[in-house]
């Protein structure tokens, strides 16, 4: 391996190769990538633990439009994607849209606010009162349901390792270099980062290092002398059977149920023959980094009450599996950062996507292959969600985080 490469991406799941395809396929990019994973199974990285879906359903501009990118490039995905000639993974991309319900004036308001946000942008949304919604999907109880948002188009779920392999292998093919080993040093020379130790002893000299390391991220900027208000936040999914399943039901999409968003916040969606479920914890703690126990008790305590109040078809459903995963949480928004450090240039995070690392993957591996090219954002401008907002302390606002 050489001791010297132009652009080094500390993480090499979604986010890390995302960047690393976007580089590599630009035909004005000539120079050297390479990848550092310190864990090529991928077992425990956000990206193979996600629940792995993209909506359009966003409060503010920007959000929208990288959904909506996100959307056709899924899309799009095996044919980009083809290596050696062959076609790319199927992402098989269900596009069931997403449902949120609102059940108080102020979730009503909320709603229409966002709406009209989504539509300015093209999004593929519409809102319905609760008439309109029992017709859709017979099976939910709508009694107390003010207004719903549904996206008819351009957002559901999809394979989240089938994402990440996509992009490494097709970056692989375009000269990308992928090892498996840690960071646990970043030199650094005034206000230039110039290169990173290995947890093998090896010694890295590097242009530009781009922080994509997930949960991990606060480590990675300490190594250079940085910050970035980012720690793991643990996220347990539930899959359940049900004894009479309500997909199929539905009038509109062919049947398919959405992915449904309660008033409670409790999530669910089909996959395959049974549902996903989860929901933001009331006591919401930074963990470990390596603490993946899932937390048992939220399907009895909270999970399960809400959804079989809402549809006496998740009256009678049996917990088949489960586990947690982390958020990359952003403590000072619950948004991507992406851009440079202010003070030190050549450093770049791509951090604290709270949980929507996946459908906001290909425009940040866009957005971050621009900064490193041409300085600066060209198809999408990501400044409102850089560095310097930390710095400020000045959020990002964005109401339809879940």
């Amino acid at each position: 391996m050489k001791d010297s490469f132009d652009v080094v991406i500390v993480g090499g799941a979604v986010i890390g190769s995302a960047v690393a395809y976007f580089l590599t396929a630009n035909p004005d990019f000539d120079g050297s990538v390479l990848v550092v994973e310190r864990d090529p199974t991928y077992a425990k990285a956000s990206t193979s633990l996600s629940s792995s879906s993209i909506r359009t359903q966003f409060s503010n501009p920007i959000n929208v439009r990288i959904s909506q990118f996100g959307s056709a490039f899924i899309r799009d995905f095996a044919t980009t994607m083809q290596v050696a000639g062959e076609p790319g993974p199927d992402l098989n991309f269900h596009q069931g849209g997403y449902l949120f319900l609102a059940n108080t004036a102020a979730q009503e308001r909320t709603l229409r606010e966002n709406h009209a946000v989504q539509k300015a942008c093209g999004a593929d949304v519409v809102l319905w009162g609760p008439d309109e919604l029992a017709r859709a999907f017979p099976h939910l109880d709508v009694a107390d349901i003010r207004l719903a948002s549904y996206g008819q188009s351009g957002e559901g779920w999809f394979s989240n390792t089938g994402l990440m392999n996509g992009f490494k292998a097709k970056a692989r093919e375009l000269g990308a270099d992928y090892i498996t080993d840690e960071v646990v040093g970043i030199t650094r020379s005034g206000d230039r980062v110039t290169g990173i130790t290995l947890k093998s002893g090896a010694k890295i000299a590097a242009g530009t290092i781009v922080n994509a390391s997930g949960p991990r991220a606060a480590l990675t900027a300490r190594m250079a002398g940085l910050d970035v208000p980012v720690e793991p936040r643990k996220r347990t999914l539930f899959v359940f059977d049900c004894a009479h399943t309500p997909e199929g039901s539905a009038t509109v999409n062919n049947g398919r149920l959405p992915l449904m968003i309660d008033p409670t916040g409790v999530f669910c969606r089909p996959e395959g023959r049974y549902f996903l479920s989860g929901c933001a914890p009331a006591d919401d703690p930074a963990v470990d980094w390596d603490d993946f126990e899932p937390r048992w008790e939220e399907f009895e305590n909270c999970i399960w009450p809400a959804l079989a109040g809402r549809s006496p078809a998740f009256e009678a459903i049996k917990v088949v599996n489960q586990w947690a995963g982390h958020y990359d949480f952003n403590t000072l928004d619950h948004n991507l950062i992406v851009g440079p450090h202010p003070e030190v240039r050549n450093f770049i995070f791509a951090n604290g996507f709270s949980g929507h690392g996946l459908q906001q993957g290909p425009a940040t591996g866009r957005g971050v292959a621009e900064l490193i090219l041409y300085g600066g954002f060209r198809a999408l401008d990501l400044s409102e969600v850089g560095y310097e907002r930390i710095v400020e302390g000045r959020p990002f606002l964005e109401k339809a985080v879940i």
